[in-house]
């Protein structure tokens, strides 16, 4: 069901509901059958007019439909009136969403996250969930690490959204240690839209096994792999969870432990779907999140995914329009391609030589904290001990930021290798 607001263009109209139909399909739900009403605004009492409603009853009847899934986010009391005038179980995109999370996630960390999200979501919605519970058992909404809580009542809900928040704190803690552990390594994240192909990309590029899937929200789990630049060089990668349009707020705040993955990364790789018509707008959705995350000024290549499904013609009037619209490197690739990665591979080679240049430095024998700092975050390529000069002289691999600290240290000299 969409009730876009009239302002919203017809072929964005039937892209999101044709999504939305996925959404379900992903779910486990069988879509039988659409409605869309333009608005001026939404009504107060329905979101819909009372007349469409109306047409909705008698549609549902006709299809002996058992769920209603609205593409907009309902209130609560908007989701109560309909579900009381239709005498049927109604939910809109956002609680979707939260569903097909409850049942991808697989770690006990995103188990957490999507519980969290899932009461934020229904603690101001509780009583109408009650009501639902006394006479549906299971079915879509009322899967996953949540399901229980729908049972208690305010006070256990916001114990329980307490507790999950300070184990995520401990999750999110543990993982800035790992983080620090392989400060020296240079590291990408691979973020984008859902289903743009970015776990295949990170397969294809690692040549590890990785679960693929042509659904939306395959994998929500992140995965880490190194990818071999050239011979003696690497990057870790890591696979971030993928965005919508229209993401559950909630979602987007619960899963920012994982996300942090992205906020520390030396290089942003914007995976997008190049053959699918609404790519812009899905690009423009993926970087409003990045918004949200502070991450908007961060280093960023754009990889153009699934060039090979477009014909010789449309990939050379998509080329000349990417680069006319972008400033951003970009890069076209095809992860079911075996030399569709190469182009992708040297631009992330450039940015590690760019972030991670090789330089001399000359440490006094006597500074052995500068000495650490080298070993600890950068990569040692070679070490010369001069007696005469009463130095040590290290060939490596330094972050930027690692470099400005050791030029301001008295004694300790910077040259280019």
């Amino acid at each position: 069901m969409a009730a876009p607001l009239k302002s919203m263009p017809m072929q964005d109209t039937e892209e999101h509901l044709e999504e939305l139909g996925r959404l379900a399909d992903t779910a486990g739900a069988e879509v039988v059958g659409t409605l869309q009403q333009r608005l001026d605004s939404p009504h107060p009492k329905f979101f819909l007019g009372e007349g469409k409603v109306g047409e909705l009853r008698d549609l549902i009847a006709q299809k002996r439909a058992t769920l209603v899934i609205f593409d907009e986010e309902l209130s609560p009391a908007q989701g109560k009136n309909l579900e009381d005038s239709l005498k049927t179980r109604v939910m809109d995109r956002a609680e979707l969403i939260l569903d097909i999370f409850a049942t991808r996630a697989r770690t006990s960390e995103a188990q957490m996250q999507v519980e969290l999200a899932q009461l934020q979501y229904m603690l101001p919605r509780l009583k109408r969930m009650w009501t639902h519970l006394s006479r549906i058992r299971g079915g879509i909404g009322f899967r996953g690490p949540g399901e229980t809580q729908l049972e208690t009542d305010r006070r256990l809900i916001g114990r329980r959204i307490g507790d999950l928040r300070e184990k995520l704190e401990v999750v999110a803690r543990r993982r800035e240690t790992q983080r620090k552990s392989r400060s020296d390594e240079f590291t990408g994240a691979l973020v984008g839209y859902t289903n743009a192909g970015k776990s295949s990309i990170l397969a294809a590029l690692s040549g590890s096994d990785l679960f693929i899937e042509d659904r939306l929200f395959a994998t929500l789990d992140p995965s880490t792999r190194a990818v071999e630049l050239e011979p003696g060089m690497k990057a870790l990668v890591t696979d971030t969870v993928g965005f919508i349009r229209k993401l559950p707020h909630h979602l987007v705040a619960s899963f920012s432990a994982t996300l942090e993955e992205a906020t520390t990364a030396d290089v942003l790789m914007h995976a997008i779907d190049a053959s699918h018509p609404g790519w812009e707008e899905q690009k423009e959705v993926v970087e409003d999140v990045l918004r949200q995350l502070g991450l908007d000024e961060r280093p960023t290549i754009l990889v153009f995914n699934k060039m090979d499904r477009l014909t010789h013609g449309e990939e050379k009037a998509f080329r000349n329009r990417v680069t006319a619209l972008f400033d951003e490197p970009a890069v076209f690739t095809s992860a079911v391609e075996a030399e569709g990665l190469g182009e992708l591979r040297a631009l992330l080679l450039s940015e590690l030589r760019k972030q991670r240049p090789e330089v001399l430095v000359q440490i006094p024998y006597a500074d052995g904290e500068a000495l650490a700092t080298v070993y600890r975050e950068g990569e040692v390529l070679r070490r010369d001990e001069d007696g005469d000069s009463g130095s040590i002289g290290i060939v490596a691999r330094l972050p930027l930021a690692t470099l400005g600290r050791l030029r301001h240290r008295s004694g300790i000299v910077v040259t280019e290798a």
